[in-house]
């Protein structure tokens, strides 16, 4: 881990695996769309409006996972001082601010006919939506650190703070009396059917791998930010 700390060795992978996983992402999202879309029957009590199940659950997946990651390279910034640490977790920040977002509005979309309702404060989407708030939160202090590309040891310390939501989000189902449908999706296996689940994986897959496409190339334009004005601050120097 510590010999890819190193911003050159960095780039050296993350320019090659850059287009990788944009275009194997892309291909990916749009085989999974196509099937959800024209391969698979309509469910029997939710009808077509269960196919936004294909876009909705990988953008949950990523708003969490997307934090998750912010909580990691927190860790290692503050405890190993890697100095990719934070800029990756600047670099993740906003994909998972959007993320989160299509998944609420998405969630929404699926839960007027589905509900009755636009919305419900029931503990899913509530913490979900304080997990959007803790993005925002995130995003500002990181814009307002005087340390461009990477963030302050203060943002650091909220990135790994504001990991508490994740398990929240993740058992709000089970804790509490809920509007929103439990969990779908455990290690003892999945309550939805296997003609519409399939072409969930490939969705789930793709959107992770453009996910990744996005926050390596945020890391990149950060890291060339960085170079660029310290070669400015040396050329005021001479």
């Amino acid at each position: 881990m510590h010999a890819y700390a190193n911003p050159a060795r960095f780039l050296k992978i993350a320019r090659p695996l850059t287009p990788i996983l944009g275009w194997g992402g892309a291909a990916l999202v749009l085989i999974g769309v196509y099937a959800g879309l024209f391969m698979t029957p309509p469910d029997y009590l939710q009808g077509e409006s269960v196919r936004i199940l294909y876009i909705h659950v990988p953008a949950a997946w990523l708003g969490m996972g997307g934090w998750t990651g912010i909580a990691i390279a927190s860790i290692i910034q503050l405890v190993w001082r890697h100095p990719l640490a934070g800029v990756s977790a600047r670099a993740i920040a906003v994909p998972g601010a959007l993320f989160t977002a299509l998944c609420l509005v998405t969630g929404s979309i699926w839960g007027r006919p589905t509900w009755g309702t636009w919305w419900e404060w029931d503990g899913r989407m509530t913490s979900m939506l304080v997990l959007l708030f803790l993005y925002f939160g995130y995003i500002a202090l990181a814009n307002s650190s005087e340390e461009k590309g990477s963030v302050s040891r203060v943002t650091a310390i909220f990135g790994l703070v504001g990991a508490v939501n994740i398990p929240i989000i993740n058992r709000s189902v089970v804790w509490w009396n809920s509007l929103h449908q439990g969990p779908s999706i455990t290690l003892k296996g999945s309550s939805i059917s296997s003609e519409l689940l399939w072409p969930l994986g490939f969705t789930v897959m793709g959107f992770t791998l453009l996910f990744g496409a996005i926050v390596l190339m945020r890391m990149r334009a950060q890291l060339a930010e960085i170079r660029t004005e310290a070669r400015m601050r040396r050329m005021a120097s001479e």
